[in-house]
């Protein structure tokens, strides 16, 4: 029977490069990915700031197109802000996960395409492994010292079934991947382009942002909450062709692909992050933005910080991986509750004037400035403009309310 050190379930960038890490540190690793080649599941858009590749030591190579601008279209506004250097990348999601596959063999682990995990149980020597051969539709045990959930939505370990789950918030995604022609991608090339209010994308946003030369990925992706002003959302199709006509109107366009999957986040991060042996990164746990919907970053640094413990763990530094949920929500947490406050208003609650208000604010700022607030989350940039638009709204309503009562109780 096979034995390793660790096994990671699913090869997406937390459980890649959680398995590139600690290869290179000389742990035994498997790596299992459930799609045979990594075109399969192509479903991430992973823009991007520039100092992803630097933070992660990732080659220009899983770069799809650099950007310098930002678009956010409104219903009603436009804002568009520049800079003269690159300001971000949108990775090629499918080159990404090659790469940090490849780096996992190229540094004595293994990888297994086309294989899912079935089940497990910890025994006294270690974890058994039940993983099956989609290919072959063979099972096969192996034992781990260490178990990894790299699974995102699904869950599949920490969230067994049987198991209990967390209530989750939803969200779908859609993207094309659309070859247009030379005119219609000079015009979004090096800029990533958000689409917000009723027009565009009710209770959620839309896309665009370029790859390698004339191709463009489209997308539209919505929170499953009803809306309290907006009670009919059509199909995200709808949205994507829409954007195709109206905004980036290709004299002539071929669909590549289309992809999609579902978000499931746990508001205030109550995801289960260990489970005797086995602990979960990434998307796995909520690690994704739910005002954003960005996700690469945050889950390859999920992987380093589990890095740490599994490391220790496995040298018998620790017993256990106390402490590691307590370090990621001192890291994601507060800027998490209030990305999850910020999207219930702006998503779910906001009418089109209030998105029209955020271009407002932000037209001042640099686009340095702009990435600070959009990709490390620090609101505090536009607490003069935003945030405090919000809290007029909130004082205004309250105001009115004692009004109203005072004018009830003189008659």
């Amino acid at each position: 029977m096979n034995t390793f050190d660790l096994v990671v379930i699913g090869a997406g960038p937390a459980g890649g490069h959680c398995a590139r890490l600690l290869a290179k540190i000389g742990h035994k690793v498997l790596l299992v990915e459930r799609y045979k080649d990594f075109n399969r599941n192509s479903f991430s858009s992973a823009g991007t700031p520039l100092a992803t590749l630097k933070q992660f030591n990732l080659p220009n190579e899983v770069v799809g197109s650099f950007w310098n601008r930002l678009v956010i279209v409104t219903s009603n506004k436009q804002g568009v802000w520049e800079s003269d250097a690159n300001q971000g990348c949108v990775l090629d999601f499918t080159k990404l996960r090659e790469f940090l596959a490849n780096e996992v063999k190229a540094n004595g682990g293994e990888v297994w395409m086309g294989s899912r995990y079935v089940d497990h149980c910890e025994q006294s020597n270690g974890i058994l492994v039940t993983i099956k051969n989609n290919l072959t539709n063979e099972s096969i045990k192996v034992v781990s010292r260490v178990l990894v959930d790299a699974t995102g939505a699904n869950r599949a370990i920490t969230c067994r079934k049987g198991k209990p789950r967390s209530k989750l918030t939803t969200g779908t995604g859609v993207e094309y991947l659309v070859r247009v022609n030379d005119e219609a991608y000079d015009r979004n090339a090096k800029a990533l382009t958000f689409l917000l209010g009723h027009k565009w994308m009710p209770k959620g946003y839309s896309w665009i942002f370029p790859m390698g030369k004339n191709h463009l990925k489209i997308g539209a992706g919505i929170w499953n909450e009803e809306h309290k002003l907006v009670k009919e959302v059509k199909p995200l199709k709808y949205y994507i062709e829409l954007l195709l006509k109206e905004y980036v109107k290709p004299d002539d366009y071929e669909i590549l692909d289309i992809h999609g999957e579902t978000l499931r986040y746990s508001r205030g991060l109550q995801d289960t992050y260990t489970q005797g042996k086995a602990i979960a990164i990434g998307d796995t746990v909520s690690t994704v933005n739910l005002l954003g919907g960005e996700g690469i970053r945050q889950a390859m640094s999920s992987s380093q910080i589990a890095t740490k413990y599994i490391d220790q763990f496995l040298k018998g530094d620790r017993l256990d991986f106390n402490g590691y949920r307590e370090e990621m929500h001192s890291i994601f947490l507060t800027k998490w509750k209030m990305s999850e406050s910020l999207s219930s208003r702006v998503y779910i609650e906001g009418a089109d004037t209030l998105v029209d208000k955020v271009v407002s604010y932000l037209k001042p700022m640099k686009l340095e400035d702009i990435v600070r607030v959009l990709f490390y989350y620090e609101f505090d940039k536009v607490s003069k403009g935003l945030g405090n638009y919000i809290w007029r709204k909130l004082t205004s309503k309250l105001r009115s309310l004692v009004s109203l009562i005072s004018n009830l109780f003189k008659i």
